[in-house]
């Protein structure tokens, strides 16, 4: 929980930074200030609202274009002078109508993509989700769903349809991440385990 009295706004006579982070693809999407008025509203209304220094006024991201930024977390740095914000944001952040403010494409693939999303579902569940549906069906039952992929897969790889078995591939390893998330693991901490045995060889 952020506490605001614990942030130091001395140095920038008032206002901290804020770096603003795509929650599910990890892009900073912009870098903005806050006062303790900004960051008192972020936290009620749980959307971005800066403090602007050339209108010198609270003003909250998408108040204008619709484009708002959905607060996920927020993060202080260990100077506790700096936060970083992690967000859904509602279409592109710039204002120039670029998805970030550094002119980046906000896009995401591959496999930490997915585990963002999965990650993201279990600290905030929607309603009908699958993926909620089998964090809450307990650990045994998505211990059984990754089993029953696996064979799956098995059976898949011996035969020469590509289309089936590379869907078979993807469903495992759906199913593999949601077991990760499940445990309180990441493919960061799988990663560091085969890291230790590659040093070992």
């Amino acid at each position: 929980m952020l506490t605001i009295s614990a942030l130091n706004f001395e140095k920038l006579d008032g206002l901290i930074p804020c770096v603003i982070q795509d929650l599910v693809t990890n892009k900073v999407l912009m870098l903005g200030f806050m006062n303790k008025e900004a960051i008192e509203k972020t936290q009620k209304e749980k959307r971005v609202t800066f403090f602007s220094r050339s209108k010198r006024r609270l003003w909250t991201k998408g108040e204008t274009s619709g484009n708002y930024l959905q607060v996920k977390e927020i993060i202080v740095d260990c100077d506790q002078d700096t936060l970083l914000i992690k967000v859904n944001p509602m279409g592109n952040t710039c204002h120039t109508g670029a998805d970030t403010c550094f002119n980046e494409n906000n896009t995401a693939d591959g496999i930490s993509f997915l585990e963002n999303i999965i990650n993201d579902r279990k600290s905030h569940p929607i309603a009908g989700s699958y993926t909620n549906r089998l964090f809450e069906s307990g650990i045994n039952k998505v211990a059984q769903k990754v089993g029953e992929e696996a064979v799956e897969l098995i059976i898949e790889a011996k035969d020469d349809n590509r289309e089936l078995f590379l869907n078979e591939a993807a469903d495992l390893m759906y199913h593999y991440l949601v077991l990760l998330a499940a445990k309180g693991y990441k493919l960061d901490d799988v990663n560091e385990v085969l890291k230790k045995r590659h040093k070992v060889k």
